[in-house]
């Protein structure tokens, strides 16, 4: 895992160079009780004035809520469930997408010492029915958006006793609006420690049945380096923030929701479906300054609006992205369009926000995913765990301590009722990512790909984001996935599946066009032989393409065949 590989990436951009003397000097302080809620609620909710939530739907519905509104519902919340017998401890889940109710159930389950389950309004019946099953979820709070499913496996999962609907109607449920409100304003939040386990949230991982990683409340502490240092340190006078990120998902959830409450500012709360002409509306409708934008929104961005700035009044600041690498056309036309440099954070559930840029405090290099965030101990290791030299391919990996020796907060306990899959994520005390990076020589990753990614094709071994980012850069190009396909000469060839722009349309011509505009810019052995024309990229709900799907779908058509 340790192949050598010469960097050609562009020069950094910006001169003001901290890093060492604020990674070298940081040290963590972590209180031995804590709690998320009193940090991201409760000490902010005496200024009836101050906003948490700016809410808006698809319909052009509208909304506020203030941090005394966010604590009386939160409140109120934790009364009902704790009359419907929730315990701390136990597991209380919500399919909710980007609302206030959201907040409030996240809140009303951290004061109570209870465990919350986020869950995506987009999983199927079987991926909830695993989860409330695995989790033995005693409690669900569900709107509109996830009604359907859970009618579905209602009845496999006897675990669970309390049912709360938001805006929809079930049998033996309790209505929100009706019961919520009659509730109790005052709530006496329990005695939680920073080692107490706070949020539960299932990886989808690329082998195997979802793995429940239990956050404890320390991690908000872990992921404030990086957070503050993403958003060009946060917060200044009049922060706004907004990311489609969903809430259910650690990168909406610990990267957006609550980090920006934990500083007591105001995030906007949208719920529909992204677009990129939603995107610049909602920034400049709400004044937005800081944002989290994943690869694939960004590239959509780039696409639909090149020049931003001659149509939306914005007030954008910074702009932290995540989940793919963003490559240097999205990084170019960030710095053109927006007068932003991006900046690019690394981070995974089990241990978030640990390697990334902050363009005010470091040089960023367009491409890389920047440097190990204050606190975090990051190092590239091989196979045995030994760390591998400077421009090296090895594995991403974080040590259980920071430089100084101090255990770090924003790790993960382990994974739900699956020890040997703890056991498995760590090589001694380096916890291992999956991902796979170099290192310069200024100390700086460089993205290669997810392990299970990388490909050999005729001997070369081949990761598929340099090959996507030079695809990209085409007119031609609003995204593109690349993956191996197996070939009885070379054991693979490369092959991109290619998502057009508005306006062009697929033909043999614009394949040759588009293998020659990457065997000009690439290694010649990179360039795609193969590429397929597709309507729409299998991706995550956190924004990432799923090559996986695509490489199965190759295995299955030669299956097929032969």
């Amino acid at each position: 895992m340790s192949q050598k590989k010469t960097l050609t990436h562009a020069p950094a951009v910006g001169t003001i160079d901290h890093y060492q003397d604020l990674y070298q000097n940081f040290r963590w302080e972590v209180p031995a009780e804590f709690n998320i809620a009193e940090v991201c609620c409760q000490r902010w909710s005496k200024d009836p004035q101050r906003i948490a939530i700016h809410y808006e739907d698809a319909e052009g519905n509208t909304s506020t809520l203030s941090y005394a509104e966010l604590q009386t519902q939160a409140n109120q919340l934790s009364n009902l469930l704790r009359a419907q017998g929730v315990k701390a401890g136990d597991i209380v889940a919500y399919i909710l997408p980007q609302r206030p109710e959201t907040a409030v159930s996240v809140i009303a389950c951290l004061q109570m010492g209870a465990i919350a389950m986020p869950l995506s309004f987009l999983f199927g019946p079987e991926a909830l029915e695993y989860r409330l099953q695995n989790s033995e979820a005693v409690a669900l709070i569900v709107d509109q958006s996830g009604i359907e499913a859970y009618w579905q496996i209602r009845g496999n999962c006897p675990a669970l006793k309390t049912l709360i609907t938001l805006q929809c109607k079930a049998e033996d449920s309790l209505i929100w609006s009706h019961t919520v409100p009659q509730m109790p304003a005052d709530f006496t939040p329990a005695m939680t420690k920073a080692t107490d386990p706070a949020i539960l949230i299932y990886t989808s991982g690329t082998t195997g049945a979802p793995k429940g990683a239990v956050i404890p409340h320390s991690a908000i502490i872990g992921n404030l380096t990086g957070f503050v240092a993403s958003q060009n340190w946060f917060p200044q006078p009049g922060d706004v923030f907004w990311s489609p990120a969903d809430w259910a998902w650690t990168g909406g959830l610990m990267d957006a929701l609550l980090p920006t409450l934990y500083f007591g500012q105001p995030i906007v709360g949208y719920q529909g479906r992204f677009s990129a002409e939603t995107a610049f509306y909602l920034m400049e409708k709400y004044q937005v300054t800081n944002t989290f934008l994943f690869p694939t929104a960004l590239k959509m961005m780039m696409k639909v609006c090149p020049e931003p700035k001659s149509r939306y009044q914005l007030k954008l600041r910074s702009i932290m992205s995540a989940g793919e690498a963003v490559g240097d056309a999205v990084f170019n036309w960030c710095n053109d369009a927006l007068d932003i440099i991006p900046n690019e954070m690394f981070g995974q559930t089990e241990m978030n926000y640990i390697v990334g840029n902050s363009i005010v405090q470091w040089p960023a290099k367009p491409g890389s995913m920047g440097r190990p965030y204050p606190g975090h101990r990051v190092a590239i290791i091989d196979d045995d765990g030994n760390e591998v030299g400077d421009h090296q391919i090895g594995e991403v990996a974080m040590h259980r301590k920071d430089i100084h020796g101090q255990a770090d907060p924003v790790f993960f306990l382990g994974y739900w009722k699956n020890p040997d899959a703890t056991r498995n994520k760590f090589t001694g005390d380096w916890c291992r990512t999956g991902d796979l990076a170099l290192r310069d020589e200024d100390g700086y990753l460089w993205y290669q790909g997810r392990a299970d990614d990388m490909f050999k094709a005729a001997g070369y071994r081949i990761g598929p984001s340099e090959i996507e980012n030079c695809l990209v850069k085409h007119p031609a190009v609003a995204n593109a996935a690349v993956i191996p396909k197996p070939d009885k000469e070379r054991g693979n060839i490369v092959k991109a599946y290619v998502v057009l722009s508005s306006g062009y349309e697929g033909s043999t011509d614009l394949i040759t066009e588009l293998q020659t505009h990457v065997r000009g810019k690439l290694a010649p052995y990179e360039y795609p032989r193969e590429i397929e024309f597709i309507a729409a990229l299998p991706m995550t709900t956190t924004g990432k393409v799923q090559r996986r799907v695509l490489r199965l779908l190759e295995e299955e058509r030669i299956a097929g065949r032969l």
